[in-house]
């Protein structure tokens, strides 16, 4: 049968009418032989710099620390100890007047920074805006003026299959350039700094000295900042991440604002990336979009007409197949924008208008802080609302009194950050102002109700 279905295909071939034969051109110069990048790295290269930072770091010397055996059960004993840390990577000039962009891991909380050019001009720098949860870092040289810089493409029209540079500083070793391909897009299942982020994917070689540095296209444009490989060895396997320009368009403008913090427009909606069962339980062709299961009724999506159970499709003519994609074309547009939303409601497809806001702040917060000398002294709680529940990545519906910081007595007694304070010593918290009040009752034992990360707990302890 094999051999049957061999001719069979042969003999198609022979039959088929042979392609008109394609027009050949011979090279009539050296350029045409020879593809290089050169023209490209002569023009991106001065934009990318190296980056030194400096910053002290507390670690525990055990007093077994030499010990080959003890050393593994008492390696967290000991005095902290002072020690300076020091880091390498990359950075990529956006603005002439000394604005470098680079990775948080590589700069945050850095506590000097040297930035040095390609031509091996030198400046201190300091970090203006830092959001770790991009890992993004923008930094502005001293005293610097008139500098090279990469423009900044549009990173939604990149394509699977284009040709990219990394140039960074790679171990160390000086200024490199790899070559590669992008090799896929929105992938959002990567672990990055302090949270999950949406990323360009490359094959282009990219190795530890790399982060922060620059994924160019052939027109020297800025495509993306290198910011993380996939390996299991440590080396390069070809399979790199850089964050997309048009994220760092963002955070470059908020930067340049003078905000301190990077404030990106509130969601207000729990959803989940649609998978084949999903689609098939709703009736739809294809496993496309993100099916929202949860809004707040402040929410932006809720005002633009969505509801629970719909299907977000794209947002501004761009697909959102994950709710990472979707809170980074969020992120990349801004507070204040307006952009189209396409969403699927019982097979019908629905168009309106999304409006990005920054999260409410609204109940007001009425934040308050136990500073008698109590049990719960150094407890700061807040009254739960938008803004507090994007600060402390609170799930969307949450409501209640949320511990907002725990210092002095109240971090002794175990409180953390992001507690919901239910009771205390069994009457109910219905305000922040009750915590203030029902601390000051006089007791030797304490019983505090809390909800963390979503489980309910008791602490008691003594007074």
């Amino acid at each position: 049968m094999r051999s049957a279905g061999l001719v069979a295909l042969v003999a198609l071939c022979v039959v088929l009418p042979s392609a008109p034969r394609a027009e050949t051109a011979v090279p009539e110069s050296a350029a045409q032989v020879a593809l290089s990048f050169a023209p490209v790295v002569k023009a991106a290269a001065p934009a990318v710099v190296n980056i030194y930072a400096t910053r002290v770091v507390q670690e525990r010397r055990s007093p077994f620390a030499d010990d080959p055996f003890f050393s593994q059960f008492f390696d967290a004993l000991g005095p902290a100890q002072p020690r300076l840390q020091n880091s390498l990577g990359s950075g990529v000039i956006v603005d002439a007047d000394g604005i470098v962009v680079s990775n948080y891991h590589v700069v945050g909380q850095a506590t000097e920074i040297r930035v040095v050019l390609n031509d091996r001009r030198e400046y201190a720098a300091d970090v203006i805006l830092g959001d770790q949860e991009s890992d993004l870092a923008v930094l502005r040289l001293r005293d610097a003026g008139d500098l090279p810089v990469l423009p900044l493409r549009n990173s939604d029209e990149v394509e699977v299959g284009d040709l990219v540079l990394a140039i960074g500083n790679p171990f160390g070793v000086g200024q490199t350039v790899s070559s590669g391909i992008i090799s896929g897009l929105a992938r959002s299942a990567l672990q990055v700094g302090d949270g999950r982020g949406y990323f360009i994917q490359t094959d282009a070689a990219i190795n530890p000295g790399n982060s922060g540095g620059a994924l160019v296209d052939t027109e020297g444009r800025l495509v993306g900042i290198n910011t993380a490989i996939l390996t299991q060895g440590g080396g390069s396997n070809g399979i790199g991440f850089a964050i997309p320009a048009n994220l760092v368009k963002s955070i470059v403008a908020q930067a340049e604002a003078g905000a301190e913090r990077f404030a990106r427009p509130w969601a207000g909606v729990t959803g989940q990336a649609m998978d084949a069962a999903l689609a098939e339980g709703l009736g739809l062709a294809r496993p496309d979009g993100v099916l929202v299961s949860d809004l707040h009724p402040l929410s932006p999506f809720a005002a633009a007409g969505v509801k629970a159970g719909d299907v977000i499709l794209s947002m501004g003519g761009a697909a959102t197949n994950t709710p990472q994609e979707m809170i980074f074309r969020m992120a990349a547009l801004g507070t204040g924008a307006e952009t189209e939303l396409v969403w699927l409601r019982d097979g019908a497809e629905m168009r309106g208008t999304l409006r990005l806001i920054a999260a409410p702040d609204d109940p007001p917060r009425e934040q308050v802080t136990v500073t008698e000398d109590v049990a719960l002294r150094g407890l700061t709680v807040a009254r739960v609302n938008p803004a507090v529940a994007e600060e402390l990545r609170l799930p969307v519906g949450v409501e209640g009194v949320v511990v907002v910081q725990a210092e002095d007595l109240a971090a002794r007694a175990g409180f953390q950050r992001g507690d919901l304070v239910m009771a205390i010593n069994g009457a109910v918290v219905g305000s922040p102002s009750d915590v203030v009040a029902l601390a000051e009752v006089p007791s030797r034992v304490w019983v505090v109700d809390l909800v963390r990360q979503g489980r309910g707990m008791r602490m008691r302890f003594r007074f």
